[in-house]
């Protein structure tokens, strides 16, 4: 018995036999005593899906890839899915901005509290950029030491980690409600803050829905042999795959932004784990870039505290790199049977977390290290805080 199911009628390039079929045959089997009840055998073989123009089945040729098709598609994903990352930056500063300011010049007595503090301030925000960013402005006017600086800096890796631990939860399918609330409250809302709160909302949709646009169009890449190939050269060479993100993180402006997709393609099996670990580290990297420039015309605290950004991922980076094969065999032991793409926020959380761990305890040391390498001015001495307690 044969029974063909035809799934693709929006598709009218494709005839009608050459869809997907599913064959049933029965073999029917009796043994000589009659006592025994005969043995019914199902064997179940699924054509292979059949691309526009070709029939599935055995001999069938490679499905040829539109390349330009395809390109268009993941840009259209990536255009939307960073407006939606804008926009709910823009929904969280005007909510926040003022108020994490006060958190985090109240917040900040003590390196661990800070920490806690920019690792908070990111996680809300859904930027570290951003967290630097204010803090960098907060530095150069005085409202927080250079040393307290560092704290928030650190902190604000975790933060990142944390939203990367969110889009790995896969709760696309709920994205629609949020969407809708969110527009329900931008037309209704009476106040900015309520319509800050719908954009917020709004913003988170079309994030998620940016990322499923360009995993979408990215799923012809999953049988091409010259993309598996350069996934697992990448794999093979770490530096090359953070050479990759560290680029592809200057060009977005986020690298929340990249390890996202990142996450995003490797649940779709498109990425492997040490390609999306790779990618990740030098995501880290890349993400500086902002961050330096806003330093521009701030004074030497201020510049410090982006050097120290810089310096800190640079190195944890390096040192990823190197030990890359044992952070993969970490993050399995750890993950446990998770996809892979929730593998790959593992790893970011584990690495910035062992990093801080690190780098909190010689934090004093480092801060009087880089006033050493850039003193302070006279204009950057009348500048300087007194009523707050230097980090401890």
């Amino acid at each position: 018995m044969t029974v063909i199911i035809y799934p693709s009628l929006l598709s009218p390039e494709q005839p009608f036999l050459s869809s997907s079929s599913v064959e049933i045959s029965t073999n029917i089997q009796t043994a000589q005593p009659t006592s025994v009840q005969p043995v019914i055998q199902f064997d179940i073989a699924q054509a292979a899906y059949a691309s526009s123009g070709a029939s599935g089945g055995k001999g069938a040729k490679p499905t040829k890839i539109n390349f330009f098709a395809m390109a268009m598609g993941a840009l259209a994903g990536l255009v939307l899915f960073i407006y939606g990352v804008t926009r709910l930056s823009e929904g969280l500063e005007e909510i926040g901005t003022e108020r994490m300011k006060s958190f985090l010049s109240k917040c900040t007595t003590n390196r661990f509290a800070a920490v806690l503090t920019g690792a908070v301030a990111t996680t809300v925000l859904e930027s570290s950029s951003v967290t630097i960013i204010m803090v960098i402005a907060m530095v150069s006017a005085g409202v927080l030491t250079f040393v307290q600086s560092l704290g928030v800096v650190l902190g604000s890796n975790i933060g990142t980690a944390v939203g990367a631990q969110i889009i790995s939860l896969n709760i696309e399918l709920y994205v629609p409600i949020l969407m809708l609330a969110g527009m329900l409250v931008l037309f209704i809302g009476k106040t900015n803050t309520q319509k800050n709160i719908g954009i917020i909302l709004l913003g988170f949709g079309l994030m998620f829905y940016g990322l499923e646009a360009i995993d979408e169009a990215m799923k012809p890449f999953r049988n091409y042999q010259p993309f598996i190939d350069l996934m697992q050269t990448l794999g093979r060479n770490p530096l090359l795959g953070a050479i990759v993100g560290a680029i592809f993180t200057v060009i977005i402006q986020s690298s929340s932004a990249t390890v996202a997709i990142v996450i995003t393609l490797a649940s779709s099996g498109l990425i492997s784990l040490p390609a999306g670990i790779a990618i990740m580290l030098g995501a880290e990297v890349g993400t500086c870039a902002d961050t330096l420039v806003a330093t521009i015309g701030r004074g030497r605290p201020a510049l410090r505290t982006g050097l120290f950004h810089f310096l800190f991922n640079l190195v944890s980076a390096i040192l990823g790199i190197i030990f890359a094969p044992l952070l993969v065999q970490l993050v399995l032991a750890i993950s446990g049977g998770a996809g892979v793409g929730r593998q790959v926020a593992n790893a970011q959380i584990i690495f910035n977390l062992i990093g801080v761990a690190v780098v909190i305890i010689f934090l004093p040391a480092i801060a009087r290290l880089l006033e050493k390498l850039v003193p302070d001015v006279n204009g950057d001495r009348q500048l300087r805080p007194e009523t707050v307690q230097p980090a401890q």
